[in-house]
């Protein structure tokens, strides 16, 4: 279905929103739409909510946000959250973790399980800063070991290279907690490069990292990514990383950028056109890798 239709019908307001994507496959089209629709007073939870979540922020969209790390990569600050943070614009409630007890979390709400006990606080003053760190004790060494609570999202948006119209879906480069983030949550939203042909997906199985039976939606969103990247389909925009750090900081400028870029098009493809030159200066040049046999 379009981007459109799937945030229309899959991201209420008030949702535990996760967006994934480690660097790479942040899928900014599905962000870009929440704000198109207003969606309002929700919770978004994210490993590093880079410039993405700055802008659902700024936009108005947030009315908490879960993280582990916080900023605009080799860059800077995140200006439109600084500015909630510091009464300048709307509340924003936070709670921080670490980037594995935000991973202990979405793994324990994928398997099921009510939290997830780590070693990583020790040292550490994030317990005292966030009630929602416990300790627990072990029933086999006796030691006390921190908790985190599972985190289960109502709707996770993963963005990937290819998928079948079942939503099987594969990626290759670097990963992030997209597979734990998708089983982890009620609802599931994949937007893709390019939708296949089921036996492209099966004559590479090991590849596929989401299955279709978790998926509610596939969103076929070339570009999607952008100024994240896409392995294989086109690189890191880091020109715009840097450039974010001027737009965000002034709220006028943000503002400026939301009007041209996010409600001033339609969808994606309206965004590449008016992006000129961006497919030229970013497509990847292909680099194939060896293939394997999977014969008996």
């Amino acid at each position: 279905m379009p981007m459109r239709e799937a945030v229309a019908s899959l991201v209420h307001d008030g949702d535990t929103v996760v967006i994934e994507g480690f660097t790479h496959l942040i899928c900014f089209a599905a962000a870009h739409e929440i704000i198109r629709q207003r969606k309002r007073d929700l919770c978004l939870c994210r490993l590093t909510p880079d410039i993405i979540y700055d802008q659902l922020i700024g936009a108005g969209c947030a009315r908490k946000l879960v993280f582990s790390w916080a900023g605009n990569p080799g860059v800077g600050s995140l200006h439109s959250c600084r500015r909630c943070l510091e009464g300048q614009g709307p509340a924003l409630e936070i709670e921080e973790y670490s980037h594995f007890g935000m991973v202990a979390r979405l793994s324990a709400g994928a398997a099921a399980l009510p939290f997830w006990p780590l070693r990583n606080y020790k040292g550490t003053d994030l317990p005292s800063a966030n009630p929602m760190i416990r300790t627990v004790h072990c029933p086999y060494t006796g030691e006390d070991l921190a908790a985190v609570p599972a985190l289960n999202p109502d709707v996770t948006i993963v963005h990937a290279q290819r998928a079948d119209a079942q939503g099987d879906t594969q990626i290759w480069g670097l990963l992030g907690v997209q597979k734990e983030a998708a089983f982890a949550s009620k609802r599931v939203i994949v937007a893709v490069e390019e939708l296949v042909d089921e036996a492209v997906i099966r004559s590479d199985p090991n590849r596929t990292l989401i299955p279709g039976f978790i998926v509610d939606a596939v969103v076929v969103e070339p570009w999607g990514a952008h100024p994240s990247y896409a392995q294989g389909c086109y690189d890191r925009d880091n020109g715009f990383y840097a450039a974010w750090e001027e737009i965000s900081k002034e709220e006028s400028r943000f503002k400026a950028y939301l009007d041209k870029f996010v409600f001033g098009v339609p969808d994606r493809k309206a965004y590449m056109a008016a992006n000129p030159g961006l497919a030229e200066r970013l497509n990847a040049k292909d680099r194939i890798c060896e293939g394997v046999s999977y014969g008996f």
